[in-house]
């Protein structure tokens, strides 16, 4: 028996929802620069807006590597995620491990937003009051990822549950 859309499940659908959320969330604000004090908020307003704020593409690897890993993630439960034989394999645990990288990937770029500027960018931002905070992307790429996170789980305790009524209804035969 050949793919088909219907016999997708709504869990794999969620998956790859997931990484498509986040894949658009790399082209919204990623990192944005903000200041203290009014005079240097006018000086970054006057900056190219490419200056101020970046997307995930202009940014660090690990903004732009978890949303990638999640779509493919996503896309393989669609592709594989009907066959039994690839649930049975293991597929809802690759599933998770895949979105706990996500994870682990997106905590690290989040921890080292600084790190996408130089040296002597980031002594001249601390010395002028300018601070590198994570634009509106990064926070819906974050909700996308720990969602990435959830559904596997729920995706592992309801084959468990299948497996178990399954087997239940053949003792009783």
């Amino acid at each position: 028996m050949g793919w088909s859309f219907d016999r997708v499940g709504w869990r794999a659908w969620s998956g790859l929802g997931a990484g498509l959320l986040a894949l658009a969330s790399t082209f919204l604000p990623w990192t944005v620069l903000t200041a203290d004090t009014r005079e240097l908020d006018d000086a970054l307003a006057a900056q190219a807006h490419s200056d101020v704020v970046r997307t995930a593409w202009h940014s660090d690897f690990f903004s732009w590597c978890p949303p990638i890993l999640l779509l493919l993630i996503g896309a393989v439960m669609v592709a594989f995620g009907q066959s039994s034989r690839a649930r049975a394999a293991g597929l809802p645990q690759l599933w998770l491990v895949g979105a706990a990288v996500s994870l682990l990937l997106a905590v690290l770029g989040w921890s080292l937003i600084e790190l996408q500027f130089g040296d002597d960018e980031r002594e001249l931002f601390r010395v002028a009051g300018v601070s590198i905070n994570g634009g509106f992307g990064r926070y819906v790429g974050m909700l996308a990822v720990i969602a990435a996170v959830v559904f596997p789980v729920w995706d592992i305790l309801a084959a468990r549950a299948e497996r178990r009524a399954a087997a239940g209804r053949k003792r009783r035969r």
